[in-house]
């Protein structure tokens, strides 16, 4: 069934009501404002202060009343009565006269003293003819009043302070275009104005012009065509006579002295390759006579500019061509970020082709050193469950290992590590550490010796470049239970007991390949049959926004609680741990061996 193409859509709806409501807000707003504003100039004009004064009062009045400043004000407003009688003066003939030679409104202001002296109003003395206020208020309201009482946006813009200094100091006054607010009849009268004012005498001359919508509409295309970079121009056909706004000449790099192009001077100002679009602009507009919008690069002095034009031939009453005009753009800018996108996007594909390769490389890497990846080892007096989790993203897998194996003396070389960074420096850097090991551990020495050598040998192994590592190493001895190992910066072990769990405790050492020399602690652990001794890496533990002690607890908690599941098979406890500790949404490398004492 179609919808209803009048029907309005429920998001269009939405919308309405909020600019509704948005709107009845502003408006109670504008009201309690011009509420305010009013009872602050008629206060001020009634008992002779001046407007900050008179706020003040108002203010005191609604601290002492617990009312809203704005409740006070209304209030206020409906009490006063007329302003009390300012004493009038005369006004010399010649100035009444001069008012009336100025084109826009103007009035004389006499001033209003309070008993120390200081002039806290002015009165109306006399207009022009033409005078109205923002309002549209003419002479016969205007004369004899109290400026502030008529007109309380005086002291809300400002203006008022303006007439005071002009009074005293006998500066002139030249303000505007500005936007200035009029407060009438308890509303807000927005206007845009120019004020002129100077002493004369004992008083002020002032003019206002109040600019209608046709001069607003220009001031803003004025500043739209500064903010947005456009320029106008016209070329008379007949007479070839040229006209340019300023921006036209800043996009040529011409200065207005040397005045504007002729019409077949243009072309030679664009680049060689641009020069076809030239030519279809100007066929398009002297033979075809239609407009037609293009974009050419320009050649000036300062460098190459990008136009956007916009083009029309002005055609007599018979089709001739008398005039062309055009609306220029510069989009300098605008293509320059195209371009500076363009090669950040072309840097960014090839430095996701180069991590995608890097990725695939490191993890055929891992397939070769590490082709277990889950199941369970036997080995004397131990079986061992494992699981492997490489990380997904080309720029997450890094350089988890373990090795597992026994050794011609009878031990069991158990050991999990960590390269430090990700991608395909991790992975080499986890097959020097994995396959060092290895070929250290037939010497036959402790595993604290081994830590030694193996931090000697990362070290080294890349002059220049810090290369470092952690790493759990240890022997497992059948024959007694026990353990002797060596941490060098890596994650405790965890031993689960008789249903409890804990870290084992022992000296943290020193990263491996962090210093040339560094000696590591041998920690002996006795284990027992029935044991469960967890061997991980950190991607088990941490994630983003949570901390690694928490993370921790969680590991510790789950441990204990997967003993009850290992029974025979200690894949059952790894499984748990794994999904309680959610490894599947892990952003790093996981490792984790359980190693079951037999």
């Amino acid at each position: 069934m179609t919808a209803n193409p009048r029907e309005t859509p429920a998001e269009s709806r939405a919308t309405a009501a909020f600019i509704r409501r948005r709107l009845a807000e502003l408006r109670t707003r504008m009201r309690g404002e011009a509420a305010t504003a009013g009872a602050i100039a008629h206060l001020a004009a009634r008992t002779d202060v001046l407007p900050a004064e008179a706020e003040a009062q108002l203010v005191r009045l609604s601290l002492e009343s617990g009312m809203d400043v704005v409740d006070v004000a209304k209030t206020l407003e409906g009490e006063m009565g007329p302003p009390p009688h300012a004493p009038q003066q005369d006004v010399p003939r010649w100035l009444l006269a001069a008012l009336q030679a100025v084109h826009v409104s103007a009035a004389y202001l006499t001033p209003v003293r309070d008993p120390a002296e200081r002039v806290v109003d002015f009165v109306v003395a006399g207009t022009n003819d033409v005078a109205t206020d923002v309002t549209g208020r003419g002479r016969d309201y205007l004369i004899g009043g109290r400026v502030l009482d008529l007109n309380p946006g005086l002291a809300r813009s400002g203006l008022f302070d303006e007439y005071l200094r002009v009074y005293a100091t006998g500066e002139r006054l030249r303000r505007g275009p500005f936007e200035y607010v009029e407060v009438r009849d308890g509303l807000l009268w927005p206007a845009s104005i120019t004020v002129r004012a100077v002493r004369v005498e004992d008083g002020l001359l002032v003019a206002w012009d109040t600019h209608d919508d046709e001069e607003r509409l220009v001031a803003g295309w004025e500043r739209a065509q500064r903010i947005a970079e456009l320029g106008w121009a016209e070329w008379n056909l007949a007479t070839g006579r040229a006209l340019w706004t300023p921006q036209i000449y800043e996009m040529f790099g011409r200065e207005p002295e040397e005045g504007p192009l002729s019409l077949d001077e243009l072309p030679a100002r664009v680049v060689a390759e641009d020069q076809p679009l030239v030519e279809e602009q100007m066929r398009t507009l002297l033979e075809d006579r239609e407009a037609i919008e293009t974009e050419y690069r320009l050649q000036q002095r300062h460098g190459v500019r990008h136009l956007r034009l916009v083009s029309e031939p002005v055609l007599d009453g018979h089709g001739l061509p008398v005039a062309i005009r055009i609306m220029a753009q510069d989009v300098t800018g605008l293509r320059r970020r195209e371009r500076a996108l363009a090669v950040a996007h072309e840097r960014a594909d090839l430095a996701k082709r180069r991590a995608e390769e890097e990725h695939r490389v490191a993890a055929r890497l891992q397939d070769v050193l590490l082709p277990v990846r889950r199941g369970v080892i036997d080995l004397p007096g131990l079986r061992i469950a494992l699981r492997y989790h490489p990380g997904e993203e080309a720029d997450r897998l890094g350089g988890d290992w373990f090795k597992a194996r026994p050794l011609p003396d009878g031990r069991v070389l158990v050991a999990v590590g960590d390269a430090m960074g990700h991608g395909l420096a991790a992975a080499g850097l986890m097959a020097t550490m994995r396959s060092g090991l290895a070929g250290l551990a037939y010497t036959g020495a402790p595993a604290d010796q081994l830590a030694t050598w193996l931090n000697e040998l990362m070290y080294h192994a890349n002059p220049g470049v810090t290369a470092t590592g952690t790493a759990i190493i240890g022997h497992f001895d059948p024959a007694c239970r026990t353990l002797a190992w060596a941490d060098a910066g890596h994650p405790n072990p965890v031993l689960v007991r008789r249903g409890r769990a804990g870290l084992l405790e022992a000296e943290r050492g020193t990263m491996l390949g962090a210093f040339e020399s560094t000696e590591y602690s041998l920690r002996c652990t006795q284990l027992e049959a029935g044991d469960l001794l967890l061997l991980y890496t950190d991607g088990i533990v941490e994630r983003r926004g949570r901390d690694v002690e928490e993370g921790m607890r969680a590991l510790v908690k789950a441990a204990a609680a997967a003993e009850g599941l290992v029974g025979a098979d200690p894949e059952h406890g790894i499984d748990y741990v794994l999904r309680e500790l959610d490894a599947a949404s892990a952003e790093d490398d996981v490792c984790l061996l359980a190693l079951m004492v037999l």
